[in-house]
Parts: structure tokens; C-alpha cells; sequence
């Protein structure tokens, strides 16, 4: 079933135009000093025409096998581009394998997927659309479908000044995706600019907690991005048999059950939690961490374990709550 939001349209960067008047002058990021610079691919410079193009496509359904499921599908805007499920349905109704990671600042990712099994946004694309699991449609399907609609056909003619393609359909949704930027929370506007105010007491003393010794929340999610990166076990599973995460990449045994450290920029708006979405809110979470998560070999040593009060967990969850963007999207009827 297609989600019917296709009116969400990015704005806190990126003022795109309608996709029918696509533009080829390049976007210039007008970025906050405290946020990292964008990184633009050489052979994909931003311009507001393939940004809506790729928006145009990224909620299209016409990439899914039986035309009923889009991009946007799985991850809906108001939600940070991730769907709500514990694991995202595909074209048969049957649950995927992982739970929707949200697209807000994908653009900053070294590698995609929660195991990081590819390395571009430009060529990660393909995975979902022909995955039996997801989208179901074999690439050169969905190209020669694209291909065949006179309205697209004039559009990348537009953008690309070129026929619809492997390459030009690939950059197209990967400009929209590299669009999505998150920088303008209400912590950001406490600690990166200044306002006191913007935040509540609490959210203030969740922030020490969540910096501090005995938290240490930020030795994983840490920097402007809350997140290192980097591939870590949490102990949230004793068996990883059904999913070993990037044990599934690289075949090593020392790197079962190991998967992306999220960001946590808005992560009130993501839940359920973990890669199979099996801590349905921020409550669970923190008491997984507080007790240490579930013994495995590979689990990291940071998973230790801690003790909190319900009023600690509440002021954590405050701060949690403050890392929510509502700028960063908006709603065009």
C-alpha cells in the first residue's frame, strides 16, 4: 500500500522547485558552522531540478514490483524517514528482515546499510528495489518503466540532458536523499548557539547523564552527527543466526551480530528500536543498556551495564526528545 505523503517536501536547506520546472543551477548548502560541510560526489553535484526529480521518484510506486510500494513507503517523513513497523513490510506483506533506519543526514554516511554492505547512496539504491524482500523489481525493470512514462522522459531530458538510465535515475534519488538534513533541534539551539532556553531542566540534566562517566552514551554516539560510525555489538541478542549483521558482509566470525551505531538526532520519532525494532520505546532501550544487554562474544565492551533512578531516566529521555527536528520537514497540502 502506498503512504500517502507525498506532499512532505525537505525545505530547511533546499527550496526545490516543482518537478516540472527542474533547475540545473547547482545548489550552494548554506550549512551552520557547527555542522560538518555536505559531501557532493564529483559526478553528482546538487541542483534543485534532480533534487525533485528524486523526490518525484522516491515516492513513486512504480519501482516496486506491483506498482504498490515506493521509497517512501518504509521511510516516511514525519516519522524522520523511518515507518513506524518493527520491520518494514514488502511488496507481499510480509516483514523484512531489519527495522527502517531514518534517511535524515544519510549523506554523511561512510557506507549503507545497517551493515554497511555498500558504499555509495548511488548504487545502495538498487538493493531495495530488487530485494525479494523489499521492492521485488529487477533494476533493468524498473529503468525500462521510468523509461516509458512521457513525463519522465521530459524531465530527465530536463536534469540530466540525457535519457533515463541505470546512472541517471541512481543520482536522481540519491540528490533527493543527500537533501535530507537535520541540524536545527531545539538542543542545537541550546548548545551550538546558545539559547538557554530552549530546552528544559530536565533535558539539561539528561544531557550530563548522557555525557557522563557513568552513562558514557556519547562514547558511541558522540559529535555534532551522534554517532561514530562504527560496527558494534549492543548484546541485545544471544543467537544472530537469522541476521548476523556485518558477520553477513564480511563472513568473520568476530563481527557477528555487529551493526551500524545509529544517530540519535531525532530519535524520538523513530521507534520501535534496534535493528529488528525489538524495543518498541525509549524506556526499553535504557533499561537494555542498564542491564547490560544479553552475553554474547562479541558483545562490546563498553555494554556494561548502570544503575538509574526513574527520575535520571526521565531527564534522559528529555534530552533525547530535544534532539527532535521538526524544521526539517513540512507539510505542503
Amino acid at each position: 500500500m502506498v503512504i500517502g505523503l507525498t506532499g512532505f517536501l525537505f525545505t530547511a536547506v533546499f527550496s526545490c522547485r516543482q518537478v516540472g520546472k527542474p533547475a540545473a543551477t547547482e545548489i550552494k548548502t548554506d550549512l551552520p558552522d557547527y555542522f560538518p560541510s555536505l559531501p557532493i560526489p564529483g559526478d553528482n553535484p546538487l541542483t534543485s531540478g534532480k533534487i525533485a526529480l528524486g523526490k518525484k521518484l522516491f515516492f513513486d510506486p512504480v519501482l516496486s514490483r506491483h506498482r504498490d510500494l515506493s521509497c517512501a513507503s518504509c521511510h516516511l517523513p514525519h516519522l524522520a524517514f523511518t515507518d513506524g513497523q518493527v520491520k518494514s513490510i514488502n511488496v507481499g506483506g510480509v516483514p523484512t528482515l531489519r527495522n527502517s533506519p531514518s534517511l535524515f543526514n544519510v549523506a554523511y554516511h561512510p557506507y549503507y546499510f545497517m551493515d554497511g554492505g555498500n558504499p555509495t547512496l548511488e548504487s545502495q539504491l538498487i538493493s531495495p528495489i530488487e530485494n525479494p524482500l523489499e521492492m521485488d523489481l529487477p533494476f533493468p525493470e524498473a529503468i525500462a518503466r521510468v523509461a516509458a512514462d512521457p513525463e519522465y522522459i521530459r524531465l530527465f531530458k530536463e536534469v540530466f540532458e540525457a535519457k533515463v538510465s541505470a546512472y541517471t535515475l541512481s543520482r536522481a534519488i540519491a540528490a533527493y536523499e543527500r537533501s535530507l538534513l537535520s541540524y536545527s533541534s531545539s538542543f542545537d539551539r541550546f548548545y551550538y548557539q546558545g539559547d538557554d532556553e530552549a530546552i528544559s531542566a530536565d533535558a539539561k540534566a539528561g544531557y550530563k547523564l548522557f555525557s557522563s562517566e557513568k552513562l558514557a552514551c556519547n562514547s558511541c554516539h558522540k559529535g555534532v552527527l551522534f554517532t561514530d560510525f562504527k560496527f558494534r555489538h549492543n548484546g541485545l541478542k544471544e543467537d544472530y543466526s537469522k541476521d548476523p549483521g556485518r558477520g553477513r558482509i564480511t563472513l568473520k566470525k568476530e563481527d557477528e551480530g555487529k551493526f551500524k551505531t545509529p544517530s540519535l538526532r531525532n530519535v524520538a520519532l523513530t521507534a520501535p528500536f534496534m535493528h529488528d525494532g525489538s524495543l518498541k520505546n525509549l524506556e526499553e532501550v535504557i533499561r537494555h543498556y542498564a542491564a547490560g544487554g544479553k552475553q554474547h562474544f562479541n558483545k562490546d565492551s563498553l555494554i556494561m551495564g548502570f544503575e538509574i533512578t526513574e527520575k535520571e531516566q526521565r531527564q534522559l529521555i528529555a534530552f533525547l526528545n530535544s534532539l527532535t527536528d521538526t524544521n526539517s520537514y513540512k507539510l505542503h497540502q
